[in-house]
């Protein structure tokens, strides 16, 4: 197979509270070297792109010397914290913003699909986009005719089609920006983690779909996710980011596993990116904690010892029949149960959901929680793989205890309580 990505001495420098890079001739003088493989000039000192310490430059690395190859009909995983780099590389990728030093040469036509919001004019309709993004692409008129079909049919938009994109919800948003990048005909598709917007029929489709693009057109995936489970199922080769660097680049199982090791996985709190519709839902979570029993932030929960998590929510108008569930996936994306709270009818305002638990008696390793509210039993906002929790060895093993099932379901007993308290 031949080499369609290669990623050669990548570098991205920010400079932090600023825009742009100085002046006009900085910027043409830049391009100009770079052409003739020169270095920068103006490139500052900058510090490691590393979100947990204060820093005293006013520079920062984003990307730092990344280097590797993606042969054609490849898929490969690209995974890292929040702020590795992740989004910066494919935007670069995408040749959506520039290196600061290193080139990338990529072999045939890129089609992208990164954060919500990007790719479609909002004053045009859902049929006009699809036209335009194919023509960006090279494909004739007759072409996109072609796919066009196909990518109604599966975006499931149709009724919809020829209203203006902008009063789509995110969820028909997706469904329509994923449809088109994955059905017109370019070499290399690249998805940053916006697909966790959609619900969960939605990704399993959208995740069968890239499999199929590679494994039977031969063409390039790129993905990044939070989800394990789901780059391992999808992905052939991986990469782990840290700081903006390459921790490791190989088979996918072995970056994983050291990704899960290294506890870079799991966090004690998790804030929720607010979806781009935020205004018009009913309401949404915007903030994970996982806690022992007192209130403590944890990394690592100890097997058989008590253990929360708390979910702050904020409900812009009153709610009838609310409930809110979490949700526990082992590596595989297996369900090993869900926990909902009871129906409640709540006032608008802010909340926080406590999900208790007197004793933790599963295995020790990684496990991906999965966030849902719900009015009427309708979805309100839905989030798989909205945390990653690691439990640690057996600290107690004198514990036996009979747990009787309370709520929810899955393989496993749920002995989890739900409060919901009003904030302020």
């Amino acid at each position: 197979m031949s080499v369609v990505i290669k990623v050669e001495n990548l570098s991205k420098q920010y400079r932090l509270g600023n825009v742009g890079t100085g002046s006009l001739i900085h910027d043409l003088n830049r391009s100009w070297l770079r052409l003739r493989g020169k270095e920068d000039p103006y490139l500052k000192i900058g510090e490691e792109n590393d979100r947990t310490i204060k820093g005293s430059s006013d520079y920062v690395w984003a990307l730092k010397d990344i280097n590797f190859e993606v042969k054609q009909g490849e898929v490969l995983g690209i995974i890292g914290r929040n702020g590795a780099g992740k989004s910066t590389l494919l935007k670069i990728l995408s040749r959506t913003t520039t290196p600061t030093t290193g080139s990338v040469k990529i072999k045939g036509r890129v089609a992208s699909l990164l954060e919500v919001g990007t790719g479609f004019h909002p004053e045009l309709s859902g049929r006009e986009n699809v036209f335009l993004n194919g023509a960006i692409l090279g494909m004739s008129k007759t072409e996109i005719k072609r796919k066009f079909d196909e990518i109604v049919d599966f975006s499931g938009v149709e009724r919809y089609i020829d209203t203006p994109v902008k009063r789509y919800s995110t969820g028909m948003y997706v469904r329509l920006a994923f449809g088109v990048a994955a059905h017109l005909e370019s070499e290399i598709l690249i998805v940053d983690e916006v697909l966790a917007v959609g619900d969960a029929e939605f990704q399993k489709k959208c995740l069968g779909k890239m499999k199929d693009v590679s494994s039977r057109e031969g063409r390039t995936v790129l993905f990044v996710s939070h989800n394990m489970a789901a780059v391992q199922k999808l992905c052939d080769t991986g990469i782990i980011l840290k700081f903006g660097q390459v921790n490791l680049c190989g088979k996918i199982d072995e970056v994983i596993n050291k990704y899960l090791a290294s506890g870079d996985a799991s966090l004690a709190v998790y804030e929720i990116a607010p979806p781009p519709d935020i205004a018009e839902m009913a309401g949404f979570a915007y903030r994970l904690q996982v806690e022992d029993s007192n209130g403590k932030l944890l990394n690592e929960i100890p097997v058989g010892k008590p253990w929360q998590v708390r979910v702050y929510f904020k409900l812009n108008k009153d709610v009838n029949h609310f409930i809110i569930g979490l949700g526990m996936n082992d590596a595989n994306d297996v369900n090993l149960r869900t926990t909902w709270s009871k129906k409640m009818d709540l006032l608008s305002g802010n909340y926080e959901a406590i999900f208790k638990e007197e004793h933790l008696m599963f295995a020790t390793g990684n496990y991906h929680l999965t966030l849902g509210l719900s009015s009427f039993e309708r979805s309100v906002q839905y989030i798989e793989n909205v945390a990653t929790i690691t439990i640690s060895d057996i600290i107690d093993r004198s514990l036996n205890k009979t747990i009787i099932r309370t709520s929810g379901n899955g393989l496993f007993l749920n002995p989890m309580s739900v409060e919901i308290v009003l904030l302020g």
